[in-house]
């Protein structure tokens, strides 16, 4: 990646200015470089930049603009065939600017690759438990649930193109409270909560006779995992690799040896017939029951429990994708994984804010227990699972989301997924006019030369862009940037399309231009893959 070459390259600039005694010795902060988005801004600051100048000026004793030029200086002299130009601007800005050799060369590349384009070795096999949807099984999956399971899906997707070992889990909370609420409402007395068709029609298949309330909700909710949830997780195109039941800690007494440790640390105390963890010793705002007086263990035993579960698989990190209603979860749950004597920092939370369906402007309410509700069935049925599944991920976990239900719908431009299938399709279209297969596309040197043309570069600019949008994602879990790059590079294909004329009189050039669209479809369909939507050779 060329970002990381530039951080390299300032890097080796510094020591070496140390060396020289032009700088003082210090130790070298991380050197951050920022890719520049195309506009205005792009005439100022190149295709790259760093504002590392503006960090170090204390520790090199002089100002930020000195530093920018000596680095620049240094780097200048090692004379990089990769850049057109390195400046540096107030207030201390390095600027980089590719070359169009280097960028011609990043074809030959791409096509060499091709589906392995934008993989990273930086994983390492890391083991990743990516733990997602974990519905209670009270009813069938909503949009909520579709948020938090693309999400899951395509950051499992992305950790394992960087080179993790990324495995999904359901959770399966099939105890508790939510269950006996279940069964309440299956026999319909004054308990019960939930209501809906559903409801109506596991009353038709349970018998309720004898049984107890918890009975009754533990087979309604085996019913609704395995004809409601489990359908609806295959329709959303997504693989679990375990289907974990909380029940099953209980029966293995995995519970009951977490309260035991506790207890041997001096980690829990009696209060009022209950059974406490201090989990306050380890960063939470206050003191956690363990065990109620009625003798009822909580949920944070059986995720105290479950997240041991998890790390005696040999995961070395965990993450859970969580609503929003979820948030005053991580501070206890790392506090037990600290009690446990695990790494807190290896055990994030991803939190998913709420989605709000809309429909022609007006908001469509939704409740699972009023019975008032849009299943995720019955949005993928509405406007197919590539736009569901990038309309979900195209917004920020830690923002609002507002599903346009009327830009879903739409076949045209306005829809940004019928935007980046129509760019794929139509390069596809034109390879097969031309009867090309990528694979045998005979690459000269000489003829990518030829890509000169802004429109050409700011497209090969865009799809060298696909490793750091991995490497980023894989740091933050912003999986938003994956839809919003997919998107960027449909529209700079778009633009060269209009601009640059693919067949042509001039045999070379055509030849140049046909490896940019085919090195362009290569990194589309990757894109695409990492989202888990289509990319038709024909629309």
């Amino acid at each position: 990646m060329i970002r990381q070459e530039i951080k390299n390259l300032i890097e080796k600039a510094i020591k070496e200015l140390k060396k020289k005694g032009i700088f003082s010795d210090f130790q070298i902060p991380e050197v951050k470089v920022e890719s520049v988005e195309s506009g205005v801004e792009k005439q100022t600051y190149g295709d790259y930049s760093s504002a590392i100048a503006i960090r170090i000026r204390k520790e090199a004793g002089m100002s930020p603009l000195n530093v920018a030029e000596k680095i620049k200086e240094e780097v200048d002299s090692w004379r990089l065939k990769a850049f057109l130009k390195i400046e540096f601007k107030k207030p201390g800005f390095i600027n980089f600017f590719l070359s169009s050799e280097y960028l011609q060369k990043n074809i030959k590349e791409i096509l060499k690759q091709k589906e392995k384009f934008g993989e990273l070795k930086i994983g390492k096999n890391e083991k990743i438990n990516v733990e997602f949807i974990s519905a209670n099984p009270t009813g069938p999956l909503t949009l909520g649930n579709g948020r938090g399971g693309f999400c899951g899906d395509v950051l499992a997707n992305i950790l394992n193109k960087a080179d993790f070992k990324a495995k999904r889990e359901y959770y399966i909370n099939n105890t508790g409270e939510q269950i006996r609420r279940l069964g309440h409402s299956i026999i319909g007395d004054s308990e019960a909560v939930y209501k809906g068709d559903y409801v109506d029609d596991l009353k038709k298949k349970i018998k309720t006779a004898g049984k107890s309330p918890e009975k009754i909700g533990e087979e309604a909710a085996r019913i609704i995992l395995e004809k409601m949830i489990k359908p609806a997780v295959k329709k959303m195109g997504i693989k679990f690799d375990f289907w974990f039941s909380e029940k099953s800690l209980s029966k293995n007494k995995e519970t009951d040896k977490i309260l035991n440790y506790l207890k041997k640390k001096k980690l829990t105390y009696e209060k009022e017939g209950a059974l406490w963890f201090k989990s306050t010793q380890f960063g939470d705002d206050k003191d956690r029951v363990l065990v109620k007086a009625d003798g009822e263990k909580t949920y944070i035993t059986s995720d105290a429990a479950y997240l041991k579960n998890k790390f005696d698989r040999d995961f070395d990190k965990l993450i859970y994708i969580w609503g929003a209603d979820h948030y005053g979860y991580i501070a206890r749950v790392k506090a037990m994984a600290q009690a446990l004597g695990f790494d807190k920092e290896k055990v994030e939370m991803i939190i998913m804010q709420l989605v709000r369906l809309l429909e022609k402007g007006q908001e469509v309410r939704m409740s699972k227990r009023k019975g008032i509700y849009v299943t995720l069935d019955e949005l993928i049925d509405e406007v197919g699972l590539d736009v569901a599944r990038f309309f979900f991920l195209e917004k920020a976990a830690n923002t609002h989301l507002d599903f346009d239900l009327s830009l879903a719908k739409e076949r045209s431009s306005k829809n940004p997924v019928y935007y980046i299938q129509y760019a794929h399709a139509r390069i596809c279209s034109i390879l097969k006019k031309l009867k090309i297969k990528t694979e045998k596309l005979k690459i000269k040197t000489e003829k990518l030369e030829l890509l000169t043309h802004l429109s050409e570069l700011n497209l090969i600019k865009q799809l060298i862009k696909l490793p750091e949008i991995i490497e980023d994602t894989v740091n933050d879990y912003q999986v938003q940037r994956i839809p919003r790059y997919a998107y960027n590079l449909a529209e700079s294909f778009h633009q060269f399309y209009r601009d640059c004329r693919v067949i042509t009189d001039d045999e070379r050039l055509q030849e140049a231009r046909l490896s940019l669209i085919s090195a362009t479809e290569i990194v589309l369909k990757n894109t695409l893959d990492l989202m888990g939507i289509s990319a038709p050779e024909k629309m």
